[in-house]
């Protein structure tokens, strides 16, 4: 029998636990999280993205704290999404407005290209820009992308509209705060006298400044393919944060958004999320 010497035994058994530390830590940052999530509807898998790991660890500790078991999805829009989350729509008589409400503090923003609002996509809820510029999530409360197709044009035409719209959320932060006063008395000369001109020369040096490092949002091709041959709801992508998707089950979020609804997007008869709980 041959044996190895020491030395080479060394080598050996640093070559073999460096690879298993390599693969292992490669399998565990593979892994994902999936969700069983059963409702009135049918049962929907998710599987949370490791990309956005606050919002991935918030959703598993609701789940464990077994938040979402008697929620309903208190707002559902055909060829749009289904939103849930609301702690008040586990009461069947609450006579208030769902949707202004959620279990614990708001999440900062874990928003990449990559992550975008394909049929299927699980994303988290927000307030709007006006109150809240840096598009913290709500606690709780998160949507399910139905969506519809989009053609190459309609999705060029989105592209520009989502470009006016943060070149214009910009402007807005910029001239709120206050160092730059100035150029918010020169907004307010220019409406007053009604110098359309002027402004725009005043809105055009303030776009200089607060677009001199960024760059104009595109579509991937990614996107693009998946909007064109399975839908989505495109115009919402760099403004939300999508945390998972559907992996089993997107009929039932058809169902879901294609159910008969009350005035303010309320299904007219309640659909509940019964239970969740990680797939093991």
């Amino acid at each position: 029998m041959k044996y190895v010497s020491k030395n080479k035994f060394l080598v050996l058994f640093s070559t073999l636990l460096l690879t298993t530390l390599v693969l292992g830590s490669f399998v565990k940052k593979s892994d994902e999280v999936e969700v069983i999530m059963t409702t009135s509807k049918g049962e929907l898998i998710l599987k949370l993205y490791n990309q956005t790991p606050i919002h991935r660890d918030n959703f598993v500790k609701l789940i464990n704290n077994q938040f979402y078991n008697g929620i309903s999805f208190h707002r559902v829009i055909k060829n749009f999404m289904a939103q849930a989350g609301d702690p008040n729509s586990r009461d069947p008589e609450y006579a208030g407005n769902l949707g202004n409400n959620s279990e614990g503090e708001t999440l900062p923003a874990e928003i990449f290209p990559s992550l975008f609002h394909k049929k299927g996509a699980l994303a988290a809820a927000r307030m709007g820009d006006q109150v809240n510029p840096e598009k913290r999530s709500s606690g709780s409360q998160f949507y399910i992308v139905q969506g519809k197709k989009y053609n190459r044009n309609q999705l060029t035409q989105m592209e520009a509209r989502i470009n006016q719209q943060l070149e214009g959320n910009r402007v807005g932060i910029f001239l709120k705060d206050s160092s730059n006063r100035a150029y918010m008395n020169r907004v307010k000369v220019c409406q007053q006298n009604g110098w359309m001109d002027s402004l725009n020369v005043v809105i055009s040096e303030i776009k200089n400044i607060v677009l001199k490092d960024v760059d104009k949002f595109t579509f991937s091709e990614e996107q693009l393919k998946a909007y064109e041959t399975v839908g989505g709801t495109p115009f919402l992508d760099n403004g939300y944060t999508v945390f998972g998707e559907v992996v089993s089950g997107i009929d039932i979020i058809d169902s879901i958004c294609t159910s008969p609804t009350l005035p303010g997007d309320k299904p007219q008869e309640p659909i509940i999320i019964l239970s969740v709980k990680i797939n093991s």
